[in-house]
C-alpha cells in the first residue's frame, strides 16, 4: 500500500511540475499594424510629433494603428500592412525611456534619431499594399510605434504601445 501511496505522491508531483513549468512559457503576442494615409496628394502638416505641446492628432494626414496597443512582455510579433495606395511607409519600434519627453529629432533630415531613440526593431520600408513581419521581445514599458520615412513622424505618423509586465 505504501508504495501504490508513494507512486500516486510521485505522480501528482510531476503533474504539478509540469503544469506550472507550462505557466511559464508564454505565447508570443501578435500585434496588428496598420499603417495609412489620405494620399500623396495630401497636404503633410507638421508639428504632430510625440510629445509636442499643444498637438492636434485630429491635423494628421497619416497614422499607425496597433490592434491590441498593449501586450503582456515577452515574444511580440508586429504583422505590419502598408494600407496606403500610394505611399512607402515603414514601421520602427522604438523604447520610451522617458515617455514624457519627445524623440530625439534630426531637423535638417525630417526623421528621428534611431540610433539615440531606443529602436528596437523594424519593418523597412513596404511599398503600397505590401506587408512585413517583425518578431521581438519587449520588456515592460512604453513604446512608439513611428513610420521614420523623413517628414511622416512630424506628420503624426505613430501610435503609443505597451508592454504590461
Amino acid at each position: 500500500m505504501k508504495s501504490i501511496s508513494r507512486r500516486a505522491v510521485l505522480g501528482i508531483a510531476a503533474a504539478i511540475s509540469i503544469a506550472g513549468s507550462a505557466g511559464i512559457a508564454q505565447a508570443a503576442s501578435t500585434v496588428r499594424v496598420s499603417m495609412w494615409d489620405k494620399g500623396a496628394n495630401a497636404e503633410m502638416p507638421m508639428g504632430l510629433a510625440y510629445a509636442t505641446p499643444g498637438l492636434n492628432p485630429a491635423k494628421a494626414t497619416m497614422g499607425i494603428k496597433a490592434s491590441p496597443n498593449a501586450v503582456k512582455a515577452g515574444e511580440v510579433t508586429f504583422k505590419v500592412k502598408n494600407d496606403s495606395k500610394d505611399t512607402i511607409h515603414e514601421m520602427i519600434v522604438m523604447y520610451l525611456a522617458d515617455p514624457t519627453k519627445p524623440l530625439p529629432y534630426i531637423g535638417n533630415e525630417n526623421r528621428v534619431d534611431e540610433d539615440k531613440a531606443g529602436d528596437k526593431g523594424e519593418v523597412s520600408e513596404l511599398d503600397p499594399g505590401k506587408s512585413g513581419t517583425l518578431t521581438v521581445d519587449l520588456k515592460p514599458g512604453k513604446y512608439l510605434l513611428i513610420c521614420n520615412v523623413p517628414g511622416h513622424y512630424e506628420a503624426g505618423m505613430w501610435t503609443e504601445f505597451t508592454v504590461d509586465p
